[in-house]
Parts: structure tokens; sequence; C-alpha cells
């Protein structure tokens, strides 16, 4: 027999909504999440896929997510790993536009789901939810940018050193070193931007430098001085 999946109350929700919107007060929250719609998704599922229509915006209540475009050939980009308190597909509803990423599970997660009528009354009618929002988008831009220089500019070992430390920045790291984000090579291979054998490859020779060790899913960061420089 399946255990029951015990959702979180608004209340909750609204009080984890609050760590990442600090500066919002919290009766403009508590206006904004009054009609959100929460949610379990088991992992693999899609919350929702690249071209489709979206009505509302995602808020990473628990759980992992990875968000990716899919290229002409088939090959997966990932853009970045959801984590909770993220927010995700708020572009797409305030440019009406279809989505321009998937969004897939990538452990059992929770989300609460905000109609696009609430999003958007927020963002016209208080301004510090607004910054918030922009704040976040500029970052995500400066990521987009950042990743677009790193793909002209730097070799596909010094991209892996780069992105295993953000992971680890991200998701944080075991007391002996080893990435708290669990991912499948091929994962890994579509954020980095290679081929899955070439990551495996690059993977050998960071463990032979001494720089990490690996086994299966698990890395384990030996030496992040060294890891930065080769990412610098």
């Amino acid at each position: 027999m399946k255990a029951e999946i015990l959702l979180p109350e608004n209340i909750e929700c609204i009080a984890r909504f609050k760590k990442t919107f600090k500066n919002v007060p919290d009766q403009e929250i508590e206006k904004l999440l009054a009609d959100n719609v929460i949610k379990h998704y088991k992992k693999g599922e899609f919350i929702y896929k690249e071209g489709s229509r979206i009505k509302g915006c995602y808020f990473l209540y628990s759980g992992i997510v990875k968000i990716f475009q899919t290229g002409n050939e088939g090959k997966d980009q990932i853009i970045r790993f959801g984590k909770e308190g993220d927010i995700f597909g708020f572009r797409s509803v305030i440019r009406k536009e279809s989505a321009c990423t998937s969004v897939e599970t990538l452990s059992d997660c929770i989300l609460c789901y905000i109609p696009d009528a609430s999003l958007m009354h927020m963002i016209t009618n208080s301004p510090n939810f607004a910054y918030e929002m922009m704040q976040i988008a500029c970052k995500e831009l400066g990521d987009a940018n950042r990743y677009i220089k790193d793909i002209a500019q730097k070799s596909v070992k010094s991209r892996l050193s780069e992105i295993l430390l953000l992971i680890a920045g991200d998701f944080g790291l075991e007391e002996d070193g080893t990435l708290k984000l669990s991912v499948t090579r091929e994962d890994l291979s579509n954020f980095v931007g290679t081929a899955t054998e070439t990551l495996i490859r690059l993977l050998s020779d960071l463990k032979n430098e001494g720089l990490l060790e690996s086994k299966g899913r698990k890395i384990k960061l030996l030496d992040i001085d060294k890891l930065k420089k080769l990412a610098e």
C-alpha cells in the first residue's frame, strides 16, 4: 500500500515563499498565494513542456527539477537545476508566449502553482515584488550571458569544472566533499553542453589529476581550489 502524500497547507507555502521574497510585505505574499494550487509531482514527471501554453508560474516548495531546451537534433541542453525556493515559468506568463523551456522533476516535488492573473496583479501593484522578480530575471539573464561566453571561450574541461562548482554552490556538499545533487552522466553532459562520452573521459582526466572521485552518480570534489583555477 502506497503512503499518502501529505501536501503542505497554504500557510506553509507562504512561509517558504517569504524566504525567497524577503523584502515583500507578508500581506502582499498572502494575496499573491491566495488562489495558488499546491500539487505533488512524482520523479520523472513534466511540469510543462517547451512550446506549450502555460497560464501561470510555479514556485518549488520542495524537490529538484531540471529546466532545459531541446535542440533540432533532439539533444537536450540543460539551462539549470531548480531547487527549493525557485520560481519559474514567469517569463512566459509576462510575455504571454509559449514556454521557452521544459521542466522535468528529478525527484518527488511539491509545487505551488500561481495563476497568471495573480502574478500580473502583484507585479503591477507591488513595487517590492516587481523589484524582486526583476532581480531574479536579471540573474537568469546574467547566467545565460555567462554560458554563451563560456561556450565561445572556454574548453569543455573548464566548463565542466565551473558547473561542478556551480552545483556545489547551489546544492551544497556532504561532509566528505560529495555533491549533494546526484545527476546522471547524461544530464551532466547536457548541462555542460557536450557528448556523454566526452564527459565521462573528462571526469576520468580530473580523477587522474586528483581533483575529484566519481562512482555512479556520486561525484566527490577533492581539490576545490584547483577546480576554481581550471574553471577560470
